[in-house]
């Protein structure tokens, strides 16, 4: 992009030769076992990947959205799985802690995760509140310096090898009391008192990204391990999401990317009928499509990373970026898998994989239906887009 500093090209180069020499050599077989890749988060943490947002001061490389954009555009052109559980673990766990959480609490939790010696993950979602994340039933009871939780939240990444989870639960019943909707957050740890996870899911695609459930069951934690007032983390949880929708589009732009570079190259080398099969228009059209499409949303998402970064109001535009990224990526992926033909179809080459994973990025960190709910809101008013 026109406006990535020489930081930010340092970092794509610096992130791009990890992804090629360490991820690569290793992914089909980790993919196939859906088995997490753990020697890369400790590779990461070398790196200073795992704290791309976080200050240095605090021990991260102080950088910015565009930053940490780049970083998911390129492990996912590679690896998408490891991309959504570094997603997790950096954005969703250390970057809300280095935000939001006290001094004492940053001391406790925030090197062993920058390190990479610990795995972070967040606990929002619910069995019965995906899309209605307000309507979560998970909740704590305050006894003493303790308090009791008890509940269970469902698709969590990285819950079958994280150690740290930064949880979002009811303390309240009364929603809306004082504009708070009585929602707290947590850190909580693998090892505490009625603290466990449930199964570990079995996927259509992000086959080497565990997700699972984390179960409370009058789990027992101190109320040094609230982040924040109790009863205001709404504010907190959706101002994060933005920055979500936004690394999740750098995901999607990677999968793509690279679907139209193995798509491009085949198309040169491929032949039928005495001829490349890149001469047919029919191959011409579906890979200048694919290539418009892409260019578009990384244009698109880059421009809602800097916004954030200037802290201008992300929300519609983090949901248009992924909105489209995400429908772009599969789209792209699908059409890589044709223009293949029965290559694509067979796991000798990995567009097969990367189509299997884009799907993904269509309904975490909010569905596309959803996204097009809040794009609706801000181009028509609240009160008309839910009339």
């Amino acid at each position: 992009m026109w406006f990535f500093s020489e930081e930010h090209r340092l970092l794509q180069s610096s992130v791009r030769q990890f992804a090629q020499k360490e991820l690569a050599p290793c992914v089909q077989a980790l993919e196939e076992a859906e088995e997490f890749n753990r020697d890369a988060f400790y590779q990461m943490g070398k790196l200073g990947l795992l704290g791309v947002t976080v200050s240095e001061e605090e021990g991260g490389a102080g950088m910015d959205a565009v930053a940490a954009t780049i970083a998911f555009e390129e492990i996912a052109a590679v690896d998408a799985s490891t991309a959504l559980s570094y997603l997790a673990h950096s954005i969703l766990c250390v970057h809300q802690i280095a935000k939001n959480a006290s001094w004492e609490q940053k001391r406790d939790y925030l090197p062993g995760l920058l390190r990479g010696e610990t795995i972070g993950g967040m606990g929002m979602s619910e069995p019965d509140a995906g899309s209605d994340v307000l309507g979560m039933k998970t909740y704590a009871i305050l006894e003493g310096d303790f308090y009791r939780i008890q509940g269970s939240k469902t698709w969590i990444t990285n819950a079958s090898c994280g150690d740290v989870f930064y949880c979002y639960v009811k303390t309240s019943d009364c929603e809306q009391e004082a504009g708070k909707y009585g929602i707290s957050t947590f850190i909580l740890e693998k090892g505490m008192e009625g603290f466990s996870t449930g199964k570990k899911f079995s996927k259509l695609g992000m086959r080497s990204s565990p997700t699972g459930e984390l179960i409370f069951s009058n789990c027992r934690v101190s109320q040094k391990n609230r982040v924040g007032l109790e009863g205001a983390s709404v504010k907190q949880m959706m101002a994060n999401l933005d920055l979500e929708r936004i690394t999740l589009s750098g995901i999607s732009l990677g999968i793509a990317r690279s679907c139209l570079m193995i798509a491009s190259r085949y198309a040169q080398e491929r032949k039928a009928f005495k001829k490349p099969i890149g001469a047919f228009q029919q191959i011409q059209f579906l890979l200048a499509e694919a290539s418009s499409w892409y260019e578009a949303c990384r244009s698109l998402v880059y421009q809602a990373a800097k916004i954030w970064d200037l802290g201008h109001g992300s929300s519609k535009i983090a949901a248009e970026a992924k909105l489209q990224s995400s429908k772009m990526a599969t789209k792209v992926a699908l059409d890589a898998i044709q223009i293949l033909g029965g290559c694509g179809y067979t796991r000798e080459f990995p567009v097969e994989r990367y189509m299997r994973d884009a799907k993904l990025i269509e309904i975490g960190g909010g569905t596309n239906e959803i996204l097009r709910k809040i794009i609706a809101r801000h181009i028509l008013g609240r009160e008309v887009a839910e009339a």
